[in-house]
């Protein structure tokens, strides 16, 4: 039963990670229904880990001809991503040494957030269906835009509130073209989820190795890989056919599902 929810929690974080539709959120909501009806699992942490480690090698794989382009024509869009990283650091560094951390993260894996969040990342998705962009690429935008974009990646620390939907929308509203706005979206995450996986191996470190099968983790990680190839293409194509706010409809009633299942159940 075990193999079963680690390899369905790949496919949910691979899928989620990049379409706009919340990788944590979903995430958490998986674990929560594998821990009331399944199996309990007692090393999300190892688990979460190499999940994110699978959906950043998809990055980068996928994005392999943009991350070359930054050591030519494109490297003042190194200095736009550290400036957009930022808030993400200050976020992370937080909830690692403020003294009310533990509490804060405690309420970033909740359901009912998560259901609370999910029909706030439709909303904007909907605004990003109206929205034609601009015509400026990554290297392009102003070091303000950069910030105004990293500011909602850190706002994409509540579970339901999508990173890539939520910077995605930012960047549209920069005036980024739709598809340079995914490529930013996604350069961005580069360092946050190196950065976020990171902070989780300390805390691995400090809580000591489980013994969670070392063949379970290659696989959940390999199958978040893959399927995170296929979610890149799949969101790149609706991004070009200006179909983001389709997600939408599926938030929303995911959102009350997930509310009535924590309120009533």
């Amino acid at each position: 039963m075990l193999w079963i929810q680690v390899l369905i929690l790949a496919v949910i974080q691979g899928i989620t990670e990049f379409l706009p539709i919340s990788s944590s959120g979903h995430v958490i909501v998986g674990a929560s229904l594998f821990d009331q009806f399944g199996e309990m699992m007692t090393e999300k942490l190892t688990l979460n880990i190499v999940l994110h480690v699978g959906t950043l090698a998809s990055i980068l794989v996928f994005f392999r001809d943009r991350i070359f382009a930054l050591l030519g024509r494109d490297r003042r869009v190194i200095g736009l991503l550290v400036v957009g990283t930022l808030p993400a650091i200050g976020i992370g560094l937080l909830l690692k040494a403020s003294p009310l951390g533990s509490g804060i993260e405690r309420t970033l894996e909740s359901p009912l957030v998560a259901g609370l969040m999910f029909p706030v990342t439709g909303a904007m998705l909907l605004w990003a269906m109206r929205h034609e962009g601009g015509q400026l690429a990554c290297r392009e935008i102003s070091y303000r835009h950069a910030l105004v974009i990293g500011l909602f990646q850190a706002f994409a620390v509540l579970p339901g509130i999508s990173r890539s939907g939520s910077t995605i929308v930012a960047s549209l509203g920069s005036g980024l073209r739709r598809e340079e706005a995914a490529v930013f979206s996604f350069l961005l995450a580069i360092p946050a989820l190196a950065g976020g996986g990171l902070l989780e191996l300390i805390d691995l470190y400090r809580k000591g190795p489980g013994d969670t099968p070392g063949a379970m983790l290659v696989a959940g990680g390999f199958v978040s890989f893959a399927v995170g190839l296929f979610a890149l293409w799949w969101l790149l194509l609706w991004i070009r056919q200006g179909r983001l706010g389709l997600f939408a409809w599926y938030l929303m009633p995911l959102g009350a599902a997930v509310l009535l299942w924590q309120l009533l159940g």
